[in-house]
C-alpha cells in the first residue's frame, strides 16, 4: 500500500476514534437534554425549563460534598466581590434594627461616594430610588444600592439624631442623597479601633506595655498586601516610639477565601520551610500519596521575627484561616488560643461555564498542616479524631453567649467609621473605651499566655 494511503487510512481511523469517544461523552447530555424537554413539553403543570435545569444541577451537587456548587445570579456577585474584594456600589454597611424594622447604616466604607457624601453610623435609610424600605429585605436594599460604578442612585436619608428625637421621623428630617455609583474596595485586615480619619490604629489602646492587634476577616486577592501594609506600620512605630512587645492575630469568625492569600499571609511571617500541602484527586494508582501531593514553601525573608505572636481562633475559623493558624503553630512562630476551629480542609477550585452563565465551585483538593496532620473533619468525625486546628496546651478557652454578645456591641463601636470632616460622636456610651483585654476573655488570655511563654 503507498505510504500516502496508509498515512490517510490511519487519519481517518483516528477521526473515526474521536468521534466515537465524542458520541460517548455526550451521550449522557443528549439524555439529560430529552429527559428536560419531555417534562417541559408533557408535565401537568408548566415548567419552566431554567428551574428544571436549577433543579438538574441541585441533584448533582447532592452527590457532592457540602462546599461543592453552582454559582450563579446574585450569589456569583456576592463571591466575586468575596474575593475580589471590590465591587460597584456607595459604600454601606447596614443592618436591621427596631421594631417595627427599621434598616439602618451600621458604617460607610472609608473613601466611598456614600462617607464623601456625610451619611453617619446611625443614620435610617427610607428609600432608595423612591423604593421604600419597610418594603425591602436587607439584601433588596443591597442589592438596589449596588450597580454598574458610574450610575446614579437617590437614597433617603434621615439623621440618627432625628430617629432618636421622633420615632418614626417626620418626612421634612428625610433629605434625598443623589450618589453616583464607584468601585468600592472592601478591607480585610482590621485593626484595634478605627483613628479620627477612619484609617486603623494597630497598637491596642492604653496597654501598658504596648502590643499590636491584627484582626484578618477574610481571605482574598489583596489580603496579603493589607497586612504587609499593617506590619510595616507597626514596625515604623517600633522604630519611633515605644516598642510593641507582642503580636496578636485575630482569626476568629474567619470562614476562609483564597488558599493562595493564606500562603501569602504564612509567609510573611516565615524565613524558611513548608506551610502547607495539598494533595489532589487519587488516580487509584499504588504511587502513593506523595504522588499526588503540591508543597507550598515559604521564601527567606520574615518580617518582626523576634516578636512573640498569638493566633485568636475560635469554633468559626476554617478552611483558609485554618491553613494560617496551622502552620504558625507547626513552626512554633505563634501560640494558638481559644477554641478549636472548624476542621474545613479542603480546596474548592472556582471554574466558569464556558458561556458565562456561571461558576462551578468544586472541591478538588484537600490540605495538610506541615506536620502533615489533617485538618479536614469528615462526617463520621467525632471530637477525639484529629481534625481542625486545637489551642496550645493551657490555651483554650470558649466565652459564654452574655461574653460573646457584649464583645460583639462592644467591637462594633470601635470599627465605626467616623463621618467625613468629623472626629467622631462624643456620645458614645463608657464601654467604648474599655481597654481591649477588659472586653474580650480570649485576647486577655492570649495575653497571659504570652507572658507565661517568656514574652515581656
Amino acid at each position: 500500500m503507498p505510504k500516502r494511503n496508509l498515512f490517510v487510512l490511519l487519519l481517518l481511523l483516528a477521526v473515526a476514534a474521536a468521534a466515537w469517544l465524542a458520541r460517548e461523552r455526550n451521550a449522557d447530555g443528549r439524555r439529560l437534554g430529552e429527559l428536560l424537554s419531555t417534562i417541559e413539553a408533557s408535565y401537568l403543570e408548566p415548567m419552566d425549563r431554567g428551574s428544571l435545569f436549577d433543579a438538574a444541577v441541585a441533584g448533582v451537587f447532592s452527590r457532592l460534598d457540602e462546599h461543592s456548587t453552582f454559582v450563579a445570579g446574585d450569589r456569583r456577585d456576592e463571591l466575586e466581590a468575596l474575593l475580589d474584594q471590590e465591587f460597584g456600589g456607595v459604600g454601606l454597611e447596614l443592618v436591621e434594627v427596631g421594631e417595627p424594622r427599621e434598616i439602618s447604616v451600621l458604617s460607610p466604607v472609608v473613601g466611598s461616594p456614600a462617607w464623601h457624601a456625610g451619611i453617619a453610623p446611625g443614620d435610617r435609610i427610607r428609600a432608595v430610588d423612591g423604593a421604600s424600605t419597610r418594603q425591602l429585605t436587607l439584601d433588596e436594599t443591597f442589592r438596589r444600592l449596588r450597580g454598574r460604578p458610574g450610575s446614579a442612585v437617590v437614597v433617603a436619608v434621615e439623621p440618627a439624631a432625628s430617629s432618636a428625637a421622633e420615632p418614626g421621623g417626620p418626612a421634612a428630617s428625610v433629605r434625598d442623597v443623589s450618589l453616583v455609583r464607584e468601585i468600592v474596595r472592601t478591607e480585610s485586615v482590621l485593626g484595634d479601633r478605627r483613628g479620627p480619619d477612619g484609617s486603623w490604629e494597630w497598637i491596642a489602646e492604653g496597654e501598658t506595655p504596648a502590643w499590636a492587634f491584627v484582626r484578618i476577616v477574610s481571605f482574598g486577592e489583596r489580603t496579603p498586601d493589607e497586612l504587609r501594609r499593617a506590619l510595616d506600620a507597626i514596625a515604623s512605630r517600633s522604630a519611633a516610639g515605644p516598642r510593641p512587645t507582642a503580636l496578636v492575630i485575630d482569626l476568629r469568625g474567619n470562614a476562609g477565601g483564597l488558599l493562595s492569600a493564606a500562603v501569602d499571609v504564612c509567609d510573611l511571617f516565615l524565613d524558611d520551610g513548608v506551610i502547607v500541602s495539598t494533595r489532589g484527586r487519587r488516580d487509584g494508582s499504588d504511587a502513593g500519596d506523595d504522588a499526588v501531593v503540591d508543597v507550598r514553601r515559604a521564601a527567606p525573608g520574615a518580617v518582626l521575627a523576634d516578636l512573640p505572636m498569638a493566633v485568636l481562633v475560635d469554633g468559626l475559623t476554617a478552611s483558609a484561616a485554618e491553613v494560617v493558624a496551622a502552620c504558625l503553630q507547626d513552626h512554633g512562630r505563634a501560640i494558638v488560643v481559644g477554641s478549636r476551629t472548624f476542621g474545613k480542609g479542603t480546596v474548592q477550585s472556582i471554574l466558569p461555564l464556558s458561556d458565562g452563565s456561571g461558576l462551578v465551585k468544586l472541591t478538588t483538593a484537600e490540605y495538610l498542616r506541615p506536620s502533615r496532620r489533617n485538618i479536614h473533619r469528615r462526617s463520621d468525625d467525632d471530637g477525639r479524631d484529629d481534625w481542625g486546628v486545637s489551642p496550645d496546651p493551657g490555651c483554650g478557652l470558649t466565652p459564654t453567649r452574655r461574653q460573646l454578645e457584649a464583645l460583639e456591641s462592644w467591637r462594633r463601636l470601635r470599627d465605626i467609621v467616623p463621618p467625613k470632616g468629623r472626629a467622631g460622636d462624643a456620645t458614645l456610651p463608657d464601654s467604648w473605651a474599655s481597654r481591649p483585654r477588659q472586653a474580650d476573655p480570649v485576647l486577655a488570655k492570649a495575653l497571659e499566655s504570652l507572658r507565661t511563654d517568656g514574652s515581656p
